[in-house]
């Protein structure tokens, strides 16, 4: 099957994704309109036309013809200054100062497959036939400039994904002020708006609201993704559900500053888009240059937010994560953090191990603390070295102990960052983002290193290459705990300064290209003070994140289930922490903890030296339990039940790959008197075929569904159930 065709005589492109169709209209003198995205039609014949008025104030390219604006046309990537008022896709900057283009169409080429972005992180394929990519190139009506418009669609996942690349054939330079990923102008403002906010502590809150006439942005300024802002958001249709309704899903493949933004206009019809942020940011493309934008993966969903999740889940499970644990169950670790903070030598790492290994934990992963002088926090980042007072035996020692003990070994790094009082910051203190004669701020005692310039990249991964080849190290936890303040580089002349941003970000992406293919057995999980850089861009290098540092039960079902929206659960580190918990100081009982920490890639932060005989025999059931459940969490298909923003009790389920066996989970927060039976209705089974319980208990697939599954009685607060079932 052709998945993109092209007539020629109505000039109508109609690509075709699993059970989804985008349709794309060249118009008039070479404009691109947009005709439709949503569900799967076999063949176009016309049914839903570009359609034009004369409107007061909206002017006219063609002086004969008032019926005519670029205002009022549904458009598919729209250029600065050429009578449409909304916010364009790209604005540029001409060598006279001149602020306008008009792009036109010029031609279009079909391949099969999807090609790379170079130095950028992508979506993929491993067979030509799993895909297909129009590259359609626009031309400007004035200036040897054009640009080529990426869509790829995917034979399995009702996917598009589009991308921009900016080819500048003058002979001389132009200016990029603006260049998103994609556009979508829709005849119609009946939506509602889903997007993820947030703060640290606290990310991906789910929030919801009606469109209105105006503008409104999801974006961060902050050098990251950020906590404030996931670079995700979806426009649903008004009857929109978990399971039913149209939902319109954007994620951008991108690790720094950017702008969604989603506009409707005086005549009720909304403009989205997402990319870069213009904010600070400016491009410099030379004589014969090109400029490549990051990746939007668009998703289409008839049947509600969770059909939209799977999508996002498979296409990023298995065609934007790569390398050895793409598909490899994660393994369940214990971390020191929490236990020890700065304060440890071998012997305290050494007991800590010995327990963790007594009750099947499988991976030691040693925090910040084990380099340099660092023993707090104003101190040794960018010392990439052993402290030999606390690890006298070095690195390799240490691991080989703690190997005996049948654990394999993982390490904290932050290497984009340096302290005021190290020895790297002594050498070069030039290094750091900063601007000449001013203050540089800092945060958590912490400057942060200029990743847009090589000398930079290449020293820190220099040190980094050196730390992971000394030992055998399976685990790199790679952390990043501030944001960009006078993000400027001193290496960079006046009329660049505006790229540092960008440039730090390839740069970063660089570096981890190299280590992660240098060191292809070690799993990489990326951090941001938590979960201030979960984005797409990140998963690409690294195939876990850890979710949030509030490792609160009770806060966790928000933040995970919020994740969800978008994140498959293989790419969530969640981990049991002590109590009084150490972010929110609240107590909630191991069970429920473990419960929710089963629901991601489970870890450990206590110090199991200090836990009673009682609570460790707990710790060593659910190690084996999750062993046993893991797959099925990790590798199966994820359905939300129960929502913590709407509801006192949250649930959601699992089911496996091979569609055998099912997982499910039931919270409760606080206890209330007279509390009513619960019934729990599940999803995604099988309707003909019977299920049966650990205990024993059979039912229905259509029974499970449409009646439910009795949750025993949970008294008191802050307790869980989890019911595990296999298919007969």
């Amino acid at each position: 099957m052709n998945r993109i065709q092209y007539n020629d005589k109505n000039k109508i492109f109609h690509l075709r994704a699993k059970d989804v169709s985008y349709i794309i209209q060249v118009y008039r003198e070479g404009y691109l309109g947009h005709i439709y995205w949503g569900k799967e039609v076999n063949a176009y014949h016309g049914s839903f036309p570009l359609r034009f008025a004369d409107r007061a104030f909206s002017p006219n390219p063609d002086k004969d013809d008032r019926t005519f604006s670029l205002d009022t046309m549904p458009r598919e990537y729209p250029a600065y200054g050429n009578t449409d008022f909304r916010t364009p896709a790209i604005q540029l900057m001409m060598p006279d100062g001149d602020h306008i283009t008009d792009f036109r169409y010029k031609s279009h080429r079909i391949v099969k497959g999807k090609p790379a972005l170079e130095g950028l992180p992508h979506t993929y394929v491993e067979e030509p036939e799993e895909a297909e990519t129009l590259v359609i190139t626009m031309k400007d009506s004035l200036h040897p400039i054009e640009m080529d418009l990426m869509y790829t669609v995917y034979a399995d996942w009702p996917v598009v994904v589009r991308s921009v690349k900016l080819y500048n054939n003058m002979s001389e330079s132009l200016k990029i002020q603006r260049i998103d990923s994609f556009n979508i102008d829709y005849r119609s403002r009946d939506f509602k708006l889903l997007h993820l906010p947030g703060a640290w502590g606290r990310e991906r809150e789910v929030d919801i609201q009606t469109l209105h006439q105006g503008v409104f942005n999801i974006e961060s300024r902050r050098g990251a993704s950020s906590h404030q802002h996931n670079p995700f958001f979806a426009l649903l249709s008004q009857n929109a559900t978990e399971d039913t309704g149209d939902v319109y899903g954007f994620s951008y493949v991108y690790s720094g500053s950017f702008l969604g933004q989603v506009e409707v206009d005086s005549f009720r019809n909304t403009r989205v888009h997402m990319g870069l942020n213009p904010f600070n940011f400016e491009w410099l493309l030379g004589a014969g240059e090109a400029f490549q934008s990051p990746e939007a993966v668009m998703v289409y969903s008839d049947r509600g937010i969770g059909h939209m999740s799977r999508a996002f889940h498979g296409l990023y499970r298995k065609r934007l994560i790569r390398g050895t644990y793409r598909e490899k169950v994660r393994p369940i670790l214990i971390n020191n953090w929490e236990a020890t903070y700065f304060s440890f030598d071998e012997d305290k790492l050494l007991a800590l191990a010995d327990r963790a290994s007594s009750v099947g934990i499988e991976l030691f992963v040693l925090d910040d603390g084990w380099f340099g002088k660092r023993d707090d926090d104003k101190t040794s980042l960018g010392d990439w070295f052993v402290n030999e007072e606390k690890l006298p035996n070095g690195l390799a020692g240490l691991v080989k102990e703690v190997n005996e003990k049948e654990l394999s070994f993982g390490i904290w790094v932050e290497p984009e960052m340096v302290s005021v009082e190290s020895d790297l910051y002594k050498e070069h203190s030039d290094w750091c983002l900063h601007v000449g004669g001013r203050r540089t701020s800092e945060s958590r005692n912490q400057l942060v290193l200029d990743f847009s310039r090589d000398e930079v990249c290449i020293a820190i991964e220099k040190m980094l290459m050196e730390v992971l080849a000394s030992a055998p190290i399976e685990y790199v936890k790679w952390d990043m705990n501030r944001h960009m303040t006078e993000a400027y580089s001193a290496a960079l002349p006046k009329d660049r300064k505006k790229e540092t941003m960008h440039r730090y970000i390839l740069g970063l992406y660089g570096i981890m290209e190299r280590l992660t293919a240098a060191f292809p057995d070690i799993l990489f999980e990326s951090c941001s003070g938590g979960g201030g850089r979960f984005d797409p861009g990140m998963l690409y290098y690294m195939p876990q994140t850890w979710t949030s540092d509030d490792t609160d039960a009770v806060e966790r079902l928000k933040i995970q289930y919020g994740t969800s929206i978008v994140y498959p659960i293989i790419s969530m580190g969640s981990h049991v922490s002590d109590i009084p918990n150490h972010q929110v100081h609240r107590k909630t009982p191991m069970a429920m903890r473990a419960d929710v920490a089963m629901a991601g890639n489970l870890g450990y932060e206590l110090d199991l030296t200090k836990v009673e005989a009682d609570e460790l025999q707990a710790i060593s059931k659910q190690v084996k339990r999750y062993k046993e459940w893991r797959h099925i969490v990790q590798l199966g298909d994820f359905y939300r039940l129960i929502s913590p923003f709407e509801s006192n009790d949250t649930s959601w389920m699992f089911i496996s790959d091979d569609r055998m066996e099912v997982l499910v989970f039931y919270y409760k927060k606080l206890a209330y008197p007279q509390e009513s039976f619960v019934q729990l209705k599940l999803k995604g089974l099988s309707k003909d075929r019977l299920y049966m319980t650990s205990e024993g208990d059979v039912y229905g697939g259509d029974e499970l569904m449409n009646i439910g599954i009795p949750i025993p009685v949970l008294e008191g607060d802050f307790k869980s159930c989890h019911i595990h079932l296999k298919k007969i």
